[in-house]
């Protein structure tokens, strides 16, 4: 007699990808299908998401690495966050700078990640190569959380 087994959850996921400003939304589209097989992965995706997307462009606009280079995405969720990693074979490490002026069309991506994100950090690649980015999130809460006051974040008036 057949068993049936239902498939493992998944617990992390990596890919490498091109480094140019048109692997940022398949890098996100990773991310949307990883977190769509979580239980109530959908909690991350906005904040994830965005965060990713902001990442990746640096790794891409600001990596000194040679243009044949590639970009390494990974996601998994630790102790209840969502853990993202950037890596990247560049030697410059991202600088959070005071805000930009109106004028200015770029220089906000780290002060999103700051304000987002519960913790951000850059730390050396194993091997000595470039380095990776960094990422905690928690879950946003979601509608039943909200409407049945589960949500440390509600405030009832």
């Amino acid at each position: 007699m057949p068993s049936l087994r239902t498939a493992p959850r998944p617990r992390d996921f990596a890919a490498r990808l091109p480094m140019q400003d048109d692997s940022a939304p398949l890098a996100r589209c990773f991310l949307r299908a990883y977190l769509a097989g979580l239980p109530r992965g959908e909690r991350y995706s906005d904040i994830g998401e965005l965060l990713l997307g902001e990442l990746f462009a640096n790794a891409v606009r600001h990596s000194d690495a040679p243009l044949d280079r590639l970009i390494e995405v990974r996601f998994a969720v630790v102790a209840g966050q969502l853990r993202l990693e950037v890596h990247d074979a560049g030697d410059g490490w991202p600088l959070l700078r005071p805000s930009p002026g109106p004028e200015e069309e770029c220089g906000r991506g780290l002060l999103l990640v700051d304000a987002l994100a519960d913790r951000w950090g850059c730390c050396p690649r194993v091997g000595g190569i470039g380095k990776f980015v960094w990422v905690l999130i928690s879950p946003a809460p979601g509608f039943t959380d909200l409407v049945f006051g589960r949500s440390p974040r509600l405030v009832t008036v």
